[in-house]
């Protein structure tokens, strides 16, 4: 079919049709946590605290989507590779394995987080009073940890079969969702913080159940089979190898998010642990599209790679990197030019957008350098490069952003050291991934022979 096989027709058209949806369902899936972010800023009498409190929780879901992105985004490109190459059977069997080692390692982090929340929020770098917040939103949220790993990371297997618009229904569906439970459970029922963090959970629950319909129906192309379940002890380890990247890149962004709050607290105290919710949130918003258009372009890439049709791997990595590039330069652009007006959206106190503004442009300087990180490491896990993917991972994040942010505020820098931490690793890192991409992988391919 003409939707399924990403060998034929342009490779920008195919990379846009399964990234305009990817975006729109990531950008939706951003609802979930976003909007419960804005809504608990804007609680009554709560000032900076709550978002502080939220702030201290993030490195514990980021752990969560660590996990997740081990499994999903190790399982979907190999699946893909399996369908270029025509190899149906060994895609089914990495479409269960990828679905069994998703919930069991669901419940292990479910019974860890619940039991361990208290000792883990407070070396976090929570207070007494943020950990109130901290404490009534984790122990809610912790409940829909199957839910949120099953809906994530079983969606990229709906794109890679060719219907990224269904894929795109599974977080739409939950997000609506989301969106109405919000206010209700927050203010109308006066729930608060745990009302944002059960209006969630409840919206996963949706997401997770879609997703699983329609991988166990008809429409499917490779549906979940029972027989494939059962966990092939050399296949979860070629899954896990290939997805060690997204979750070192997870893993090392909750590395980087505990040593942030950590330090922040110590020179700027429990304000700028909430300038920096603030300041991740506008991120991830600003992020995602070109995550998207990488994540959009792996799929296409892994299946030409299979397909033996390596002229047009090369031309989809050209055409991700130069649209990334255009994208982020806009954005750091917007950050520039109205940072007070970001912030307003999850805050009125005016003390943190005070703080905020010029931590904001500290932060987002430079911005252009992601799309080269984004651009290597999708080329890198597409074609199955697992080596250098988990290289580039660790390097941005834990061998250069986690030591400055430590070292900078020592220096005289203070709290401004935490935020240029972020956009020297990218201008490091970002470059360092792209250069070894073109020259490992995109100057190799010019001389294999095309299928063709």
């Amino acid at each position: 079919m003409q939707s399924t096989d990403f060998s034929r027709g342009k490779v920008w058209q195919n990379i846009v049709a399964q990234s305009i949806p990817l975006i729109l369902a990531q950008l939706v899936q951003l609802l979930y946590n976003v909007v419960d972010r804005i809504y608990i800023g804007h609680l009554p009498g709560a000032d900076s605290m709550a978002l502080t409190g939220i702030g201290l929780v993030f490195p514990l879901t980021t752990l969560i989507a660590a996990f997740t992105f081990l499994f999903g985004t190790g399982g979907t490109p190999l699946f893909s590779i399996a369908r270029g190459a025509g190899k149906e059977e060994r895609a089914g069997k990495i479409l269960g394995n990828t679905l069994t080692l998703l919930l069991a390692t669901s419940v292990v982090m479910l019974v860890v987080c619940y039991l361990f929340r208290r000792p883990v929020l407070y070396l976090f770098g929570a207070s007494d009073a943020s950990y109130v917040y901290a404490n009534a939103y984790l122990r809610i949220y912790l409940l829909g940890t199957p839910f949120t790993m099953l809906a994530t990371g079983l969606n990229g297997f709906i794109n890679a079969q060719g219907f990224p618009r269904i894929g795109m229904m599974t977080t739409l569906l939950g997000a609506v969702l989301n969106l109405v439970l919000d206010p209700v459970f927050i203010f109308v029922l006066q729930m608060g913080v745990g009302g944002a963090a059960l209006a969630t959970v409840i919206s996963q629950a949706v997401s997770c159940v879609w997703v699983l319909r329609f991988l166990t129906g008809k429409k499917a192309l490779l549906p979940i089979k029972r027989m494939y379940l059962r966990v092939d002890g050399k296949l979860a380890k070629e899954i896990m190898a290939l997805g060690m990247s997204g979750f070192i890149m997870q893993g090392t962004n909750c590395l980087v998010q505990v040593v942030c709050n950590a330090t922040l607290k110590i020179y700027g105290g429990d304000l700028y642990v909430g300038v920096m919710t603030v300041i991740n949130s506008t991120r991830e918003i600003l992020s995602l599209p070109v995550s998207g258009i990488s994540n959009g372009a792996q799929p296409v890439l892994g299946y030409n790679y299979g397909a033996r049709e390596y002229e047009k791997v090369r031309q989809g990595i050209r055409f991700t990197a130069a649209l990334g590039i255009i994208y982020t330069l806009f954005a750091w652009l917007l950050v520039i030019l109205s940072p007070h007006l970001l912030l307003s959206i999850f805050t009125e106190d005016a003390a943190m957008i005070e703080a905020g503004a010029d931590a904001m442009r500290l932060y987002f300087f430079g911005f252009f350098f992601m799309a080269f990180q984004f651009t290597g490491q999708s080329a890198f896990t597409a074609l199955g490069d697992s080596r250098h993917a988990i290289f580039f991972s660790l390097l941005r994040k834990a061998v250069i952003v986690a030591p400055l942010t430590v070292l900078l505020p020592k220096i005289g820098l203070g709290v401004d050291g935490v935020f240029l931490a972020e956009p020297i690793s990218n201008a490091i890192g970002g470059l360092a991934c792209f250069v070894t991409m073109y020259f490992t992988l995109y100057r190799k391919l010019a001389g294999e022979k095309d299928a063709g």
